[in-house]
């Protein structure tokens, strides 16, 4: 099998197009309206416009980004639906990431009972010489 084999194939689909438009408050984060449109980029009335939320939730580890779907019919509606979207979608990475570390947790991996001594006698470690088995 070759490398070109195991890549996916990149092919838009002409007819799911959206022009895209972003808009901020420079505070809490944006908003980008994806407007459908044809194949030759003329809007496209019969398919209903998407707003798209995006904020970062500030973690020990760092920004963690967040985009969600708003469920809006014009720009402003989704401006003021953007706080309550917001608030779902850190919900839910908050769930997910206690559920990775739940997994992490998890895995962690026990020795067996008498692994701690390797072997030797009393429990001890050995002499520091290296022993074949």
């Amino acid at each position: 099998m070759t490398t070109n084999d195991k890549l996916p194939e990149l092919k838009m689909d002409p007819a799911n197009l959206y022009r895209e438009d972003m808009f901020t408050d420079r505070k809490v984060g944006t908003i980008r309206r994806l407007t459908p449109v044809t194949p030759a980029g003329a809007d496209d009335a019969k398919r209903k416009t998407l707003y798209v939320g995006q904020t970062q939730l500030m973690t020990p580890m760092g920004a963690l980004p967040l985009a969600f779907e708003i469920e809006a019919a014009s720009l402003g509606e989704a401006a003021e639906k953007f706080a309550a979207a917001a608030k779902v979608s850190v919900e839910r990475a908050v769930k997910e990431l206690q559920q990775l570390r739940r997994e992490a947790a998890s895995s962690i991996i026990i020795p067996e009972a008498g692994a701690a001594g390797m072997g030797t006698p009393g429990g001890m470690p050995g002499g520091g010489k290296i022993k074949l088995p």
